[in-house]
């Protein structure tokens, strides 16, 4: 039955043929009480909508919860809000009326984005009592503890489950984020309110990047258009690149330590991590939970990794490098074209191969991207971080290797410096235009397709006047929308930019010009996506950016050997040592270690967390070990009294 104060946050879908005994079992696990080892949900089967058609499918569900279910929720969950003290504690029911925004019965208390999540944990932890199969499916094996939404995804009798979209709060999101032009900050508190702290972290990480890379492309302009051999002013303007590399990425810490602070995730312990629904293997006991769970041997994955993963990267790092060797070869014949009638159009052949290279590794990287999931996938995972970590580590050597090879080859290898600008301007441009044709345009004409094609079904039925469309065309019209895959590309592909201005900066200046255009467009384009064209995705709980802070670091620390490589290699410092090679050679090296050196000490020097948010932690830390001392005296004295 319909509460009165149903309102729908998430959709669950399952297959149109699915078992009537699975839907209804499914249903009474979702509603049933916790202490029965139900959810304590509120559920309701979708309606059929407007202009039925034949292909619709019927088992779609809604799912909500009372307010006093999510609040329990929040306390499990351990949410930290907002104290009447200004610090951020973790949530609990007995405490409610002490939490800073918490008036009445609670109502707005949590975000919206907060309530989704707690009913995704809900469902996720919803699991198997003495079951030994879902109903009606034999061959879906239930076990004491096994998840069910999970065995429900790995046997595909689940399509789909996602937060729905909230219409008033996302128009008003849109009109303050990237509707109206505007030189202000995005509203990241707004983002994070609805779409969770992993996005707005990666937004916030976007913005950052795009204001740092601000002096580089002012100190850039001139250097481009004076002084296009003047070695010695290059100098200068490497050491200041390599500086800036370090001293953002440890002032980005502190931001965003500072952002998760505010938005209570910094000090919220991380989940028991639960084995994906991918994840199989012998039936055993897990020594941790002490539940039954698949067993894989460690050992059986480390063969899978060394003997088959690996090679399988290096086999594909040999083919980039072979496409790499038919790009010069193209690059040469062009040359020679040029050489023998130098016109206008045999000046403009000149771009063709690095255009057409440009292209291919964006090719290349797409089909490597499926290859290297095929692979992390096969290699079995036990654990959804683990699996991430394995996945990041072969696109990122892949994608390094394939977008910068040329460039190392052209610069120590060839040493033709206006090859090497030709090559990275046009590489970076390309793969720029290329991004924004992929990541904006591509996605947005799609989804214009699927609207107007729902419209037209709805159009008979609604006014002109009424452009809302009814709560059952809403949910199927989002559940035909693309799935948001997470981060994990945004950040790859500002990874790659940020490499394009790092690694060779002292040969191409106005890269860093390019890169922030680049992300101002990025930010809409990125923000109209996540409003439009994806459903709406989890909130993800994260206090930095992960893997990716290492990522970066790791460029940075290859950034300070190129370029202090390519001045090595000028022609203007080799003239200050016309006898001795090798004097040149270990001055290079000392001045690289020195840099390294400089880039550490800055490292140590400037502290990750703010100190006003180190001592706010550090008193959250010491009230509560002196509640736990209370907490055990107390029970002390009531043991010597029951004893007495």
């Amino acid at each position: 039955m319909q509460s009165e104060r149903f309102t729908p946050l998430v959709a669950l879908e399952l297959v149109s043929d699915t078992k009537e005994e699975a839907i209804t079992w499914l249903l009474q696990r979702i509603r049933d009480k916790q202490q029965n080892g139900g959810a304590e949900l509120l559920v309701e089967q979708l309606g059929p909508g407007m202009g039925v058609q034949e292909k619709q499918n019927p088992n779609v569900f809604l799912i909500g919860a009372s307010l006093q279910r999510l609040l329990s929720g929040a306390e499990d969950l351990g949410l930290f809000k907002e104290f009447n003290d200004g610090s951020m504690r973790g949530f609990t029911c007995t405490n409610q009326q002490n939490f800073k925004d918490f008036q009445g019965d609670g109502d707005g208390f949590l975000s919206v984005a907060e309530c989704q999540y707690i009913i995704k944990h809900e469902l996720d932890t919803l699991r198997a009592k003495d079951e030994t199969h879902i109903p009606g499916y034999t061959q879906a094996k239930l076990y004491p503890g096994k998840s069910i939404i999970r065995r429900l995804l790995s046997k595909s009798i689940m399509i789909q489950m996602f937060p729905l979209h909230q219409k008033e709060e996302l128009k008003r999101l849109t009109f303050s984020w990237y509707k109206k032009v505007k030189l202000s900050l995005q509203p990241l508190d707004d983002i994070r309110h609805y779409f969770g702290e992993g996005q707005a972290l990666y937004f916030g990480f976007l913005e950052y990047f795009t204001f740092a890379l601000i002096p580089m492309a002012l100190i850039g302009v001139p250097y481009y258009l004076f002084d296009w051999d003047d070695y010695d002013k290059y100098v200068i303007f490497a050491v200041f690149n390599l500086i800036w590399c370090t001293v953002i990425l440890e002032l980005w810490k502190r931001f965003s330590a500072t952002l998760a602070y505010r938005w209570g995730t910094l000090s919220r312990k991380k989940a028991f991590e639960e084995p994906r629904p991918g994840f199989h293997g012998v039936l055993g006991f897990n020594p941790v939970t002490g539940r039954e769970e698949p067993l894989y041997p460690n050992a059986k994955r480390q063969l899978r990794v060394y003997c088959v993963s690996l090679p399988f990267v290096l086999l594909c790092l040999y083919a980039s490098l072979y496409v790499m060797m038919i790009y010069f070869q193209m690059e040469g014949w062009a040359l020679s074209v040029h050489d023998e009638d130098p016109t206008f159009w045999t000046g403009i052949l000149l771009f063709i191969p690095s255009i057409i290279y440009a292209v291919v590794i964006e090719v290349l990287n797409l089909i490597y991207r499926y290859a290297a999931e095929f692979l992390t996938e096969w290699e079995n995972h036990r654990l959804e971080s683990s699996y991430q970590n394995h996945l990041v580590l072969k696109v990122l050597v892949f994608n390094f290797f394939n977008c910068f090879a040329s460039l190392f080859y052209i610069a120590f290898v060839m040493q033709d410096m206006v090859l090497l600008r030709q090559s990275l301007a046009t590489l970076l441009i390309t793969s720029q235009i290329l991004n924004q044709f992929m990541e904006a345009f591509l996605p947005y004409w799609l989804q214009r397709r699927r609207n107007k094609k729902m419209m037209r079904r709805v159009s008979k039925k609604t006014t002109q006047e009424d452009k809302e469309l009814p709560i059952e065309e809403q949910v199927r019209l989002e559940a035909d929308m693309s799935t948001y895959l997470g981060t994990f590309d945004d950040y790859l592909e500002l990874f790659l930019l940020f490499g394009y201005v790092s690694l060779f900066s002292c040969v191409y200046p106005l890269a860093a010009v390019l890169v922030v255009l680049n992300n101002i467009t990025e930010v809409y384009s990125d923000a109209f996506k996540m409003c439009h064209v994806f459903k709406r995705p989890f909130s993800d709980p994260a206090s930095n950016i992960g893997v990716w802070q290492l990522a970066f670091e790791a460029m940075s620390v290859i950034a300070v050997v190129t370029n202090c490589t390519l001045i090595g290699m000028s022609p203007q410092v080799k003239a200050y040592f016309p006898e001795s090679e090798m004097q040149l050679i270990l001055w290079t090296v000392a001045i690289e270690h020195g840099l390294l050196a400089v880039k550490f000490i800055l490292t140590f020097l400037i502290p990750d967390v703010p100190k006003p948010i180190q001592i706010q932690l550090a008193k959250l830390e010491f009230e509560s070990l002196e509640a736990l001392k209370k907490k055990k005296m107390l029970e002390a004295s009531e043991l010597g009294k029951v004893q007495q």
